[in-house]
């Protein structure tokens, strides 16, 4: 009777919960996965850690038109049009507003604020960035999702996503061959979802396109990279 009482209560609880460094993480990484949950019945919130401001002054030394303040406006109602097509709903959208690029600077209180968060939910899955991501608020983001989740001794299935940055596949394979991958490698066919991410990664028009004082900057010329009939995740154990 207690086992089929834990079964029924897992069922019941269909919460999923994606944590994503910037605004556009969740979308190039799990996009289709997010909209096949959402079809299936899953309630999925998603948790974007930074403002994502300082994109292009970091690598493109671009600080105006947009300047940083103005990017982090432009980037969080992108993710907004963007998540709506994917099914995600305005009150499932928690913007956590850590500066961008300054992540661990404030881990104390981020980890703080998800620990609270994964406590009140206690969702059955949690997506979050693969360890060795290139970028430090992506390897961060882990650190806190991993760390919140076995401090409050969670069953909840972990996948980590890696959004195709330009060293991601050869840190796995250093992984692989150092031995540090304890994990398995899934994919989850969404190819009945792949024009909803192709719509969604539309939205995203700031990182196709960079308007400086100038000129018009391309900056991502192919979003089709992106859009492949499976996503890729790590379950670790």
């Amino acid at each position: 009777m207690c086992l089929q009482r834990t079964m029924d209560a897992t069922m019941m609880n269909k919460k999923i919960i994606v944590f994503s460094p910037h605004p556009d993480d969740e979308t190039v990484g799990c996009g289709g996965t997010i909209a096949k949950k959402i079809s299936e019945g899953y309630d999925v919130t998603i948790v974007v850690m930074t403002d994502g401001k300082h994109a292009f002054s970091k690598l493109f030394g671009i600080t105006s038109n947009p300047s940083p303040d103005e990017l982090k406006t432009i980037r969080k109602e992108e993710l907004k049009r963007a998540t709506k097509i994917l099914g995600v709903p305005e009150e499932n959208l928690i913007f956590l507003d850590f500066e961008d690029y300054k992540l661990k600077e404030n881990l104390y209180k981020a980890e703080k604020e998800v620990c609270q968060m994964l406590s009140r939910f206690r969702p059955v899955e949690v997506y979050f960035p693969y360890r060795n991501d290139s970028h430090p608020d992506h390897r961060v983001t882990n650190q806190i999702a991993r760390r919140c989740i076995k401090n409050l001794g969670l069953s909840t299935l972990k996948f980590e996503y890696s959004v195709a940055q330009k060293y991601s596949r050869v840190a796995l394979v250093m992984d692989r061959t150092l031995k540090r991958f304890r994990g398995n490698r899934l994919q989850i066919d969404i190819s009945p979802f792949a024009i909803l991410k192709e719509k969604a990664l539309g939205e995203f028009r700031s990182e196709i396109t960079v308007f400086s004082n100038k000129q018009t900057r391309p900056i991502v010329t192919n979003s089709r990279r992106h859009l492949r009939n499976k996503e890729t995740f790590y379950v670790f154990k």
